[in-house]
């Protein structure tokens, strides 16, 4: 690893990651629980991998106000004052800015990898020198690198990069297209066509690099920030993005920058990557018994049950009898029976809860 001094790592935790609900909640989302029963929630993990990289003072956490307090219990190591709270949530791209014009204040030289809270990545130490490689190039050029991961699998729920067939430097590839999640069949094209990689969320780039990109792309976020850029990492600070915040659109980095700038890479690579964006993804990553079964939850019995993801309290009986490829995710006040190929339209039945009941059970 290069001198690390310049280093800093931004992770990003304000979601409420609505497609695990009921276990994700509005007050308790899904990056501060244990979702794999590892015995560290989903942001410990994401912060001790970026530690063994760079220094705590050098790990920024972006989230919700709501959140500071949770996360400032589950990551002690980290200084109080690396603890960023958000006053609306308006996607990745005022958070990035955010960070970005922070940084910009504490070492102009800073170089910033961004990262979600909430994803699993098995091979860490393949992971830390995909990093390192990252940061490598785009100290080099003036660029805006994302990480691809190879597919797998023609999976619905991710977002796809096409790349040039030929490489810009050995590793790194320069971006032709952004796509949201496909269908199955278009999915399936992009798998056999050999140029398309999932889209991990994870960008790196030099921190003036990436706020001359908010110029040229977003420049009424971009004068924004920069009007009051000298009371970041000051007493104004809070008040200053409370202006700003509600001035700000509600767009991702993807959108908002990557899919306009000509200067966008991205450096394919495999690490044993998930975002357990999904309760799929959970059932894939769990250990299961000899019929398939994912089951978090001591006092579970099943008969002629295969390939289901069981997330239950410790304390409660519960007996499955014939399901196959199901969810089911009980709470002390919700439960939910759902296939596991309908898991996407968990968040409509959100949406269709809070319309019922309001935000009760949100």
């Amino acid at each position: 690893m290069q001198d690390n001094k310049n280093i800093y790592v931004a992770i990003m935790a304000g979601g409420i990651g609505s497609r695990f609900w009921p276990i994700s909640r509005v007050g308790l989302p899904k990056q501060f629980l244990d979702i794999l029963g590892t015995g560290k929630t989903l942001i410990q993990q994401t912060f001790d991998r970026f530690a063994r990289m760079v220094p705590p003072e050098n790990i920024y956490v972006v989230t919700a106000d709501e959140y500071t307090g949770i996360t400032k219990k589950q990551l002690p190591h980290l200084p109080e004052e690396n603890i960023i709270g958000e006053p609306f949530r308006k996607n990745t791209a005022p958070c990035i800015a955010y960070i970005s014009f922070k940084l910009r204040q504490i070492n102009p030289e800073a170089s910033l990898i961004v990262a979600p809270a909430d994803h699993l990545i098995l091979q860490e130490d393949k992971f830390l020198e995909v990093c390192s490689d990252a940061l490598k190039f785009v100290n080099h050029f003036n660029s805006l690198l994302t990480i691809g991961i190879t597919p797998t699998y023609p999976n619905t729920g991710y977002g796809y990069i096409q790349h040039e067939d030929a490489p810009a430097t050995p590793g790194v590839h320069k971006v032709k297209t952004f796509t949201e999640k496909p269908n199955k069949e278009l999915a399936q094209t992009f798998m056999t066509s050999g140029d398309f990689l999932w889209n991990s969320g994870i960008f790196i780039w030099q921190v003036k690099n990436g706020i001359e990109a908010f110029q040229k792309h977003m420049p009424e976020m971009y004068d924004l920030f920069l009007a009051d850029e000298e009371k970041l990492n000051g007493p104004g600070e809070k008040a200053a993005i409370e202006e700003i915040y509600p001035q700000c659109p509600n767009i991702s980095i993807d959108f908002g920058v990557m899919e306009k700038a000509n200067n966008v890479y991205v450096m394919p690579a495999s690490f044993g990557w998930s975002d357990l964006g999904t309760w799929n993804s959970a059932w894939e990553n769990m250990d299961k018994d000899y019929l398939e079964n994912a089951v978090a939850g001591e006092k579970v019995i099943v008969f002629d049950t295969t390939k289901c993801v069981v997330h239950v309290p410790d304390e409660k009986l519960v007996v499955l009898q014939g399901l196959d490829d199901f969810i089911i995710a009980d709470t002390k006040d919700v439960l939910l029976i759902c296939r596991k190929d309908k898991e996407q339209e968990i968040k409509e039945y959100v949406a269709e809860v809070k319309r019922n009941t309001g935000e009760k059970f949100l």
